[in-house]
Order: C-alpha cells, then sequence, then structure tokens
C-alpha cells in the first residue's frame, strides 16, 4: 500500500514538474515575442514562483521517490532504463539550473524596466532569453524521453 503511494505521488510530482515547466516557458516565451515590458515583468515574476514553489519541490522529489521505488521493487541501476533515466535526468537538471539563475536575472531586469517606465529591455536581457530557449530544449526534450522510459520500461 506504501508503495502505490509512493508511486501516485511519483506520477503526480513527474506530471506537476513537466507541467508547470512547459506551461511556465510556454508563457514566457510568448509574452517575450511581445516584447511588452509589463507584461514580460509580471509573467517572468509569477514564473520564476512557479518554478519555487512547483517544480523544484518535484525535482527534488522525483529522485527521492524513483530510488525509494526502485529498491522496494528490486530493480538495479545500471545500463539499462534506469540507468539511462538517471543520465537524462541529470542533463535535464544541469541545463534547468541555468535556466533558473537566467529567469531570476531576467525577471530583476524587466521589473526594472518596467518600474522605470521604459518601453524596451536591455541587449542583456535577449542575450539571457536565448540561452534560456535553447537550454530548454534539450530539458524538455529529455524528460519526455524519461517519462517514456518510466512507462515502457524497454530494457
Amino acid at each position: 500500500m506504501l508503495y502505490l503511494f509512493i508511486k501516485t505521488l511519483h506520477i503526480l510530482s513527474a506530471t506537476l514538474m513537466f507541467g508547470t515547466g512547459f506551461g511556465t516557458a510556454f508563457y514566457m516565451f510568448f509574452t517575450n515575442r511581445s516584447r511588452n515590458v509589463q507584461a514580460i515583468a509580471v509573467v517572468t515574476r509569477w514564473v520564476a514562483r512557479a518554478d519555487w514553489w512547483f517544480t523544484t519541490p518535484a525535482v527534488i522529489f522525483q529522485p527521492l521517490s524513483g530510488w525509494w521505488m526502485l529498491q522496494q521493487a528490486g530493480w538495479q541501476a545500471g545500463w539499462n532504463w534506469v540507468g539511462l533515466t538517471l543520465l537524462l535526468y541529470t542533463i535535464a537538471g544541469l541545463c534547468w539550473l541555468p535556466v533558473v539563475w537566467l529567469q531570476l536575472r531576467m525577471r530583476d531586469m524587466a521589473q526594472q524596466a518596467a518600474q522605470a517606465g521604459h518601453t524596451a529591455l536591455p541587449v542583456r536581457y535577449w542575450h539571457m532569453e536565448r540561452w534560456w530557449t535553447v537550454l530548454g530544449f534539450p530539458a524538455f526534450g529529455g524528460l519526455l524521453v524519461v517519462y517514456w522510459l518510466m512507462v515502457a520500461k524497454p530494457f
């Protein structure tokens, strides 16, 4: 019974992690395309909050609950679906950490520009936005494969 409870929380946290990440990235990406400083200031503030409130706890819970379930089920981590999952999760995490740092800097720049009444963001914001976008692709792609591996357990 405890295993099924942890498994349910694991699935829900994976859904929350991926869904929050994808949803906030969607809104931030398209709000950035508007170049509306006021809108960008609002969205970047909420994206940063959502990452800390929802994504971060899920990112922490995922490997802990996953490892516990592996131990309970008797699976071994090696070059199998478990090892590939851990590798891809690590790559996604290594992309996500700089994304969080970039988001916080972008949020601060957007807040300052909005409060000062500026109608444009500094060039540095757009350099960071490019890196933020580029790093999102391997992170989301890796997590999509992780989802498939957790469900299919192909090898």
